[in-house]
């Protein structure tokens, strides 16, 4: 097969700046640009949110793409697509919209994810198959298609089956990257019975007359990837991190890659953030402090000089870390710190941590939700970002915070162990606990205080974060290579 310009499409339920819930959001935010340099074309489809400001991020109408018939087995619904371009970049994002099932907040959600179920079915499968008849009417494709997570899961299943005799879906392929493996789309079986023909019903995952979309997309996809090598090892071969899905990555093995993730430089860049309140560089470290008053000030808190300002930003689920750090907040408090914790998800957390900062109203602030702005200067703001995550396949965040010279504490987890370099005597970028204790959280951020007090440690650990290459080039060439790979079969 010749080389050219192979075309993409990644398609997700998240995508920052428009929608971030997790990690994924990142992700989005940048490879498609990384993988467009290494010589393909990329483009992207994501729902269009009730909470997506049109005007803001300028979305526009496609008078084409408008009523596109998504037929279901009982009933068929009128899709409309809405477009921009993802900011800093030129790549096209597609919006699918429709009403009913997008127009209040409409985040996708599943039995085990603790928030509204109803309709979400109807929601997933109107979006799955409502990418494939978008494309059929726009005319555009793809060589891939690229699903990420449990929210495109059935896409490579459609292809197989609905669509196996679509002359413009004959040779596509499909990718499926696992970025939380513990968020499965577990639906009622009944459900899809109501939306699906038989020959897509018969072939889904099911147990105890749930559907397992995730688990669905392993069996059916063409090639599997997660965000780091070690996570890849991990959750094949210990029980407790698959979460049920051990067996059937083991028998994919062959189809499985592990490739780390990388940060857009041009997007997350200290010295040129356009977000930040005051732009600085290794060099030039003046202007970090201004984006410390700044943030302060945003979040609710005096500035005390010398005081370190340690924060958290999360989703709040037990498996990327809320439990721990409510185990963890009295012993935090008791630290000379000021704490920021950023983040949303279970209503049970977020009131516990509004409950919290009333008690602590000078020390603790809460920001539950925050613009991209924030999320930018908080990265810059912040001395020390706890991350107190059980589970994380690999992030962006602590990749974020060292380039702007903001030291991590992490959880060993996943592609955690490969970006950063705990501290020892020569080198180090972060600090690493390996037991999932309040006691070894605390601990270890104890020595984080430490080096901040010594200014040689400090500042030597600074210059090796903000001197790593994050980049993502190595990760898009080993993308490159397999999505060849790929097409060549």
């Amino acid at each position: 097969m010749s080389r050219r310009n192979f075309k993409v499409l990644y398609v997700s339920g998240e995508v920052s700046p428009f929608v971030r819930i997790s990690a994924l959001a990142d992700f989005m935010a940048s490879f498609p640009q990384a993988i467009e340099e290494e010589g393909f074309e990329a483009r992207i489809m994501m729902p269009k949110y009730g909470t997506i400001n049109d005007r803001k991020f300028r979305l526009h109408h496609v008078l084409r793409l408008s009523d596109i018939e998504v037929h279901l087995k009982e009933k068929t619904d009128l899709l409309h697509v809405k477009v921009t371009a993802l900011p800093s970049s030129k790549i096209q994002t597609y919006f699918l919209y429709n009403e009913k099932y997008f127009k209040r907040n409409g985040l996708f959600t599943d039995i085990h994810s603790g928030n509204d179920l109803k309709g979400s079915t109807d929601k997933v499968v109107f979006f799955n198959v409502g990418v494939l008849e978008t494309l059929l009417r726009l005319g555009w494709k793809p060589d891939i298609i690229h699903c990420h997570d449990w929210y495109a899961s059935l896409i490579p299943l459609l292809l197989k089956t609905v669509y196996a005799n679509h002359e413009f879906f004959s040779e596509v392929k499909t990718v499926l990257t696992i970025h939380n493996i513990y968020r499965q789309g577990v639906l009622p079986y009944k459900a899809f019975q109501k939306l699906l023909p038989d020959e897509v019903c018969s072939a889904l995952h099911r147990s105890n007359d749930e559907v397992n979309m995730l688990y669905t997309g392993v069996e059916h996809v063409d090639l599997l990837t997660t965000t780091s090598k070690r996570y890849a090892e991990e959750i094949v071969q210990d029980g407790l991190q698959t979460f049920g899905l051990g067996r059937v990555l083991e028998e994919h093995q062959g189809k499985f890659y592990g490739i780390l993730n990388g940060i857009d430089n041009r997007q997350w860049n200290p010295s040129t953030d356009k977000l930040i309140k005051k732009r600085y560089s290794i060099e030039h470290m003046e202007g970090k402090l201004d984006n410390k008053k700044a943030m302060l000030e945003e979040a609710g808190l005096p500035y005390r000089e010398g005081v370190p300002v340690v924060g958290v930003i999360a989703n709040f689920d037990e498996y990327q870390g809320a439990v721990l750090l409510q185990q963890s907040l009295q012993e935090l408090v008791s630290l000379d710190i000021q704490l920021i914790i950023c983040g949303s998800g279970d209503k049970k957390y977020e009131k516990l941590f509004q409950d919290f900062v009333a008690e602590h109203p000078e020390q603790v602030s809460l920001q539950a939700e925050y613009s991209d702005s924030f999320f930018h200067l908080a990265i810059a703001g912040m001395d020390i970002l706890l991350m107190p995550g059980m589970i994380e396949s690999c992030g962006m965040i602590q990749m974020f915070a060292m380039n702007y010279g903001t030291i991590p504490v992490a959880y060993a987890g996943g592609g955690i162990v490969e970006t950063i370099d705990d501290l020892d005597e020569e080198r180090g970028s972060g600090f690493i606990f390996h037991e999932y204790t309040p006691e070894s959280l605390v601990e270890k951020l104890k020595e984080a205080l430490q080096c901040f007090h010594d200014e040689e440690c400090w500042l030597q650990m600074v210059n090796v974060g903000m001197t790593r290459d994050f980049t993502w080039k190595e990760s898009a060439e080993e993308y490159g290579q397999l999505y060849r790979q790929l097409l060549e079969k």
